[in-house]
């Protein structure tokens, strides 16, 4: 009701409550929220729309953390694209060093020339970096401009310069090891070219980079689950790869020797045991990525769809008194056919715990504050609702009855307000206080949009105290006959369509299915990269082997062939070890972030697998068969 209108109905008598509400909307609502913040007295709250509903809150926080996915996946990428550049830069540059160090140049001034170097070179990727990302978000607008009907602020300059700075973040990170051992190439080398590759500057350089993906990945993540999911399934696989690449180099000498072609290709990868597994570890953490994008994140999805059931109840009644419980029912049962199960509810507010009175100013958590200043609808039943699932503890026995059997919480409230298994609750529930231990924590489908309460009573303690009835029904679209039927009859009974809730969850599914698939793009371009870079990493050494097994007589088809047959076989290993690991990492988001149910995708091996293989092989002779045209002689000449 409009505040306007309130004195004219008379209904605000001594001894009537009545709460107030200001709706603030449009860009000049996170300043609005500021000033609130500072100003907010003890009963006064402030809400957006991840706080009014589970509901809608699980939603948003869902889109975030898809998105999340979909950016730690680019960053995944592009941090294993650049330390494989940078790998290659290294070899390429190492006269340059050895003769800088000839002329005189110290090893802190070699670093700093390289890491300015760099340092240009990444500055300029960022900035168009950043201006091609602008633009793909203006045509992301384009794209969902009809299904978001309000006017998106302009992007502003923080997220610009996190772009920039997570570039640089990464060159520098992932580039400082081969700088560090570029800096410390000896003079000798020269005179000297069989002087191998110095050391990378210790475990302290190689920690640099593993602290820079560290980072990102939890700052992107912007959840230390969601993070430390990533880190450990990268690091995971990783080892996995490094330790699959040695056992392939055994299992490679057990297999019989037929054939030219294949003999030399996985020669190649038994000569190279440290290169091999090098690229299978990038490789495969390419794959990985991308298949926990595309795959993955559509089983999520479709999941994610799917726990909306098809029954959601798109109406709620609320303040059906107690003895108006059989005719509303029978009004619901004669209009929807329907037998709705009408739920009472008390609303009580906490105030105590362990006879410890309950002080929000000492909550840290601005939620956790507003949360513990609301009233909170409280119920009681003697069978575990539909729905909610005992994490904790245990469910009073069904004959139970009194304070003596206890309350059960929803495990998020407990955690958000610090109440544990155990203590004692007081509620007031208008003037009258009531006192329960919390036997039991409860995990709520609030997916379901079915009536749910955050805290549950046995029977026996809340009947004698002032109660109203609520449910949820589903009325089919268009049909508004029930509703004036009811209104008819029960004037006071409040109902509340929540269809347009459940279109929103909805559109909201599909905006950010829409978003992922245009961000996929972008991700897809990096694992290019990541292909190409892993290629390169080992194109000289293979120009040097081209130049020596030509000159031994071995033709340009046994070659290409032989080039193929490795490739092939490092695109099987590292997509059966990306199919793996997506697998696993998929699981547990969706069982420890997501909170939907993950469905074994035999796909995802099949792809990971068949898919890889030839999309790896191809590239490689692609990026590969320059080597075959070169003259042998040029070449070695070059290397000695």
């Amino acid at each position: 009701m409009n505040i306007d209108d309130v004195p004219a109905t008379n209904l605000l008598q001594p001894g009537n409550r009545a709460s107030y509400r200001l709706l603030v909307a449009g860009r000049a609502i996170d300043a609005y929220r500021d000033w609130a913040l500072a100003r907010l007295e003890r009963g006064q709250r402030l809400e957006s729309i991840r706080d009014l509903r589970p509901e809608i809150r699980l939603t948003l926080e869902r889109a975030d953390k898809f998105l999340g996915l979909a950016a730690l996946v680019a960053v995944i990428l592009a941090a294993v694209a650049v330390a494989l550049a940078a790998s290659r830069y290294l070899r390429r540059h190492l006269d340059a060093g050895a003769m800088m160090r000839c002329f005189g140049a110290p090893q802190g001034q070699t670093l700093a020339l390289f890491v300015v170097q760099f340092l240009v070179l990444g500055i300029g990727a960022s900035v168009v970096g950043t201006l091609v990302a602008l633009g793909g978000q203006q045509l992301l607008v384009a794209l969902l401009g009809a299904m978001i009907h309000v006017d998106l602020p302009p992007p502003g300059w923080p997220p610009a310069a996190a772009s920039i700075v997570t570039g640089l973040a990464l060159l520098l990170g992932f580039a400082l090891p081969p700088l560090v051992a570029l800096s410390r190439v000896p003079p000798l080398r020269v005179l000297r070219r069989d002087i191998g590759l110095p050391r990378a500057g210790g475990v302290l350089a190689y920690a640099v980079g593993a602290a820079t993906i560290a980072a990102l990945v939890l700052w992107q993540a912007q959840d230390l689950k969601t993070g430390a999911i990533i880190i450990g399934g990268i690091a995971a696989l990783l080892a996995a790869a490094a330790a699959a690449a040695w056992l392939l180099i055994v299992f490679l000498r057990l297999l019989p020797q037929r054939g030219y072609t294949w003999r030399y290709g996985l020669a190649n990868l038994r000569r190279r045991p440290l290169g091999s597994s090098l690229q299978i570890s990038a490789l495969a953490l390419g794959v990985m990525a991308l298949l926990l994008l595309t795959l993955v994140r559509g089983d999520l999805m479709r999941n994610w769809r799917a726990s909306l059931p098809p029954d959601a109840p798109n109406a709620f009644l609320i303040n059906v008194l107690p003895d108006q419980v059989d005719g509303v029912g029978a009004v619901l049962k004669r209009e929807l056919n329907v037998d709705a199960a009408l739920r009472p509810m008390v609303r009580g507010r906490l105030v105590a715990i362990n006879d410890v009175p309950f002080d929000t100013r000492r909550l840290a958590d601005e939620r956790a504050r507003r949360l513990g200043e609301r009233e909170f609808n409280l119920s009681w039943t003697d069978v575990l609702p539909r729905g909610n699932r005992v994490v904790a503890g245990q469910w009073w026995k069904p004959d139970a009855t009194g304070a003596a059997a206890g309350a059960s919480l929803e495990d998020g409230i407990a955690e958000t307000l610090g109440i544990k298994l155990g203590d004692t609750l007081t509620y007031d529930i208008v003037g009258t206080r009531v006192s329960a231990k919390v036997t039991s924590l409860r995990k709520v489908d609030w997916d379901s949009f079915r009536v749910n309460f955050f805290a549950l009573f046995a029977p026996g303690v809340l009947e004698p105290l002032p109660k109203t009835y609520v449910a949820g029904v589903r009325a089919d679209t268009g049909n508004a006959a029930w509703l004036t039927a009811l209104v008819r009859e029960y004037p006071n009974v409040l109902v509340i369509d929540v269809g347009e809730i459940l279109r929103q969850v909805q559109s909201i599914m599909d905006q950010v299915a829409r978003a992922i698939e245009f961000v996929f793009l972008f991700t897809l371009a990096g694992g290019v990269l990541v292909l190409e870079a892993a290629i390169a990493a080992t194109q000289d050494e293979r120009r040097y082997d081209v130049a020596v097994l030509r000159t031994l007589g071995a033709s340009e088809r046994q070659l290409s062939a032989a080039q193929v047959a490795e490739f092939l076989a490092l695109g099987a290993l590292a997509g059966l070890l990306a199919a793996a690991g997506a697998t696993a990492i998929g699981y547990v988001l969706a069982d420890r972030v997501f909170q939907i149910p993950f469905g074994w995708n035999p796909a995802l091996w099949l792809i990971g697998v068949v898919g890889a293989a030839p999309c790896i092989a191809l590239a490689g002779w692609l990026g590969t068969r320059s080597t075959l045209r070169q003259p042998p002689l040029a070449v070695l000449r070059e290397s000695t």
